[in-house]
């Protein structure tokens, strides 16, 4: 970050342009050059050359949904974000992840102000990955489809907009707000949200397919978690899982989470919405502060979970509440489990959240100028190493060291 120097990463494969190709990377300043100017034009060569071994360089992951991990919960313990969210994007870089979206479900007014105020946007480096800003994950959610989701918190959009104005405070920190369509003054908000900027996700929803559909017409883009906490599918309603292939809207616009766990989506429905709409498909974790902690009882919000057999649930009841699996494990887990090429199963994981968000101009590929936010892996998925801005935040071999 700030180094000027020409930095060349030789011997190795990279994805661009939606294939894998042998070529060399080059950066300077933290973001990926073109070296044809820098040959022609400055007549340099590289100050670092870094033999890659035949490894493969493609951009950094993008979790978009994530609600703490090693410990930390975004949403229960508040007075010490800061601190939490360090530990989080810290340990989520040996999953090759290099930005997310720190996510807080269902919470009381007093929760989102004190945590967002400090889960502004900042720039990942050594002590982390990038926060692209919060994921709120609710109060505006169905009470009938509110997953692990305090009852009591839930609320609704009694006053319209300034129903959000009154939970969240100031927005500038939101990224992406979760929220039930079939709310009453719903899609009032959803015009008002995607005005400011912020990317409007369906869940948590009993909405049927002329709703969702409604959505999506006022600017809703994503969908929070596909096929939890919705109406199942149905051949005469398909509800939100329809917006995958309607005719009535642009599904094409239309980018989706999926938990590839392998406990909240079975295979054979990552199949049918993989083979349904492969170009929105986004992988998420929905991970909880059980990632990377051995089996026992944690916190998510103000409910205990118990994590058992590598799943999680509220405590006493056989509700799931969220993931435990590393991000690069469900990357693993959906390419198994699709068969899709290794083109499709990185850019699931880091082009697709990119341009959900609107910022594949600067995250999410490896062209010229974009931030040189990348991982090294092999074929198999497993992370070597993670560079944010062109320097290595994170390395397996340190690591064993």
């Amino acid at each position: 970050m700030g180094d000027n120097r020409l930095i060349q990463f030789y011997n190795c494969r990279i994805l661009r342009d939606h294939q894998i190709i042998d070529e060399h990377i080059w950066i300077r300043d933290g973001k990926f050059v073109n070296p044809e100017k820098v040959f022609f034009d400055e007549r340099k060569v590289a100050d670092v050359q870094i033999d890659c071994k035949g490894k493969l360089i493609a951009p950094g992951f993008i979790d978009i949904q994530i609600n703490g991990g090693f410990g930390v919960d975004f949403s229960h313990d508040i007075d010490s974000v800061d601190k939490n969210v360090g530990i989080v994007a810290r340990g989520i870089l040996a999953h090759g992840v290099t930005s997310f979206c720190p996510t807080v479900v269902t919470s009381e007014p007093q929760v989102y102000r004190k945590v967002l105020f400090k889960l502004r946007k900042s720039q990942g480096g050594k002590h982390g990955a990038t926060v692209l800003g919060a994921h709120v994950e609710g109060p505006f959610i169905s009470p009938e489809k509110k997953g692990a989701h305090l009852l009591s918190s839930i609320v609704t959009f009694d006053k319209g907009f300034d129903s959000i104005l009154e939970i969240y405070g100031n927005l500038s920190s939101i990224a992406i707000i979760t929220l039930a369509p079939e709310l009453p003054h719903s899609m009032e908000v959803i015009d008002r949200l995607v005005s400011e900027g912020i990317t409007v996700s369906i869940g948590h929803s009993s909405a049927d397919i002329n709703i969702a559909e409604q959505a999506v017409s006022h600017g809703a883009s994503l969908i929070t978690h596909l096929f939890n906490a919705m109406l199942p599918f149905h051949h005469r309603d398909p509800g939100i899982i329809g917006l995958l292939s309607s005719d009535h809207i642009d599904s094409s616009k239309v980018y989706y989470g999926i938990i590839a766990d392998g406990v909240h989506t079975h295979p054979s429905a990552l199949r049918i919405a993989y083979s349904t709409h492969p170009k929105g498909l986004i992988i998420v974790t929905d991970a909880i502060s059980a990632l990377g902690l051995d089996e026992g009882t944690h916190f998510l919000g103000e409910k205990k979970i118990e994590v058992k057999n590598n799943c999680a649930y509220i405590a006493g009841t056989s509700t799931l509440c969220g993931s435990i699996t590393p991000f690069n494990a469900c990357v693993q887990f959906f390419m198994r489990s699709t068969r899709c090429s290794l083109v499709e199963a990185l850019e699931v994981s880091s082009l697709h959240p990119a341009k959900a968000l609107g910022i594949e101009h600067s995250k999410g590929t490896l062209n010229f100028g974009s931030d040189a936010d990348f991982v090294i892996l092999d074929d198999d998925l497993n992370v070597y190493s993670t560079w944010i801005a062109g320097d290595c935040v994170y390395s397996a071999s340190e690591r064993k060291s």
